[in-house]
């Protein structure tokens, strides 16, 4: 004769998710895990409709007629909130002593879990809800270590990006990164100002005082042109003591004038690099994207050096515009 007490513990084990109900319906028994999901509403004693709410079969609504289909599969749900979606299978006793229902959460298993947080301890061991809680871990795991690993690629993605489009001494763009800019402008047939900026005699101090002090000396002067520019302007060192300036949209020559003034100004002034003085000026050459019917960025890069040629036959330290002498300092 097997026990009554460790029968129901070892039903509780196997079925942590039944219901006993008598022949009118009332709850004598319940499993653990159904009782968690309303720890403030012990269901022992209540009706079984009362807590439920038979979705199918529909033309069920009474528990005589729910026990005289027996092997019938349940949709139900419950009355209150959260109204969980449960499946369930009916088992009446001999001698009309009621109905074993074991109850299961079937597709709604994950909403369940979250909104009660249950853990494999809420199921039988043998109940496949808990492979699919493994998958679902191990989902989540693979998922995050995947969205981590995208992540630090597309960090390493940029990273390398940016390396390679700027200049590893002053921090600007390089000229690779000046051909993708132009030609998107271009491509764009959007107007711009291009000024080709070289300093004179960088050479000497470098001779004079050596490349640690050449590298300070570009380095101050990026950080001029960077200051002497807006935010949608883009400055470029293409090697050596040169410099590319493109301005987007700017095509008024009185307002381009008035910036290179100014960064010719600011780059004669004397600069101090550990107790001596580094005296350079700068030469600047100008062209106009409107110049051109049909401008490609090396026309323009191109009609710029020749300017900057003529600014520095004349004299230094002063700008001059393509096709047109533009006024000395």
């Amino acid at each position: 004769m097997i026990d009554r007490a460790a029968l129901a513990r070892l039903i509780d084990t196997l079925c942590p998710m039944y219901l006993l109900v008598d022949q009118n319906g009332n709850t004598q028994e319940v499993g653990p895990t159904l009782q968690k999901l309303r720890p403030d509403m012990p269901m022992v004693g209540r009706a079984f409709l009362d807590l439920f709410k038979l979705v199918r079969p529909r033309d069920v609504t009474t528990v005589p007629s729910l026990l005289a289909t027996p092997g019938a599969r349940l949709h139900l749900k419950f009355h209150d909130d959260p109204q969980t979606a449960l499946r369930g299978l009916i088992a009446p006793l001999p001698n009309d002593a009621g109905a074993v229902i074991n109850l299961s959460f079937g597709i709604s298993i994950l909403d369940a879990v979250r909104d009660y947080s249950l853990t494999s301890a809420d199921f039988s061991g043998t109940d496949l809800a808990i492979e699919l809680l493994y998958l679902v871990e191990a989902k989540s795991a693979a998922m995050e270590a995947s969205r981590s690993l995208n992540l630090r690629l597309q960090g390493a993605m940029l990273a390398a990006e940016e390396q390679a489009y700027s200049d590893a001494l002053t921090g600007l763009k390089n000229r690779r990164a000046m051909d993708h800019i132009l030609g998107h402008l271009v491509s764009m047939k959007s107007t711009f100002a291009l000024m080709h900026l070289d300093l004179d005699f960088f050479k000497s101090v470098n001779d004079r005082l050596g490349h640690a002090a050449g590298d300070f000396v570009l380095q101050q002067a990026a950080r001029i042109m960077l200051e002497e520019t807006r935010d949608d302007d883009s400055v470029f060192r293409i090697g050596g003591d040169e410099f590319i300036l493109v301005f987007k949209g700017l095509q008024d020559r009185r307002k381009i004038e008035t910036i290179a003034n100014r960064l010719i100004e600011r780059l004669c002034e004397p600069l101090q690099f550990q107790g001596h003085s580094c005296k350079i000026s700068a030469s600047i050459g100008i062209a106009l994207s409107t110049q051109f019917d049909a401008p490609d960025p090396a026309g323009v890069v191109n009609a710029a050096d020749l300017a900057l040629y003529q600014a520095k036959r004349a004299g230094r330290a002063q700008h001059m515009f393509y096709g047109k002498l533009a006024g000395a300092r």
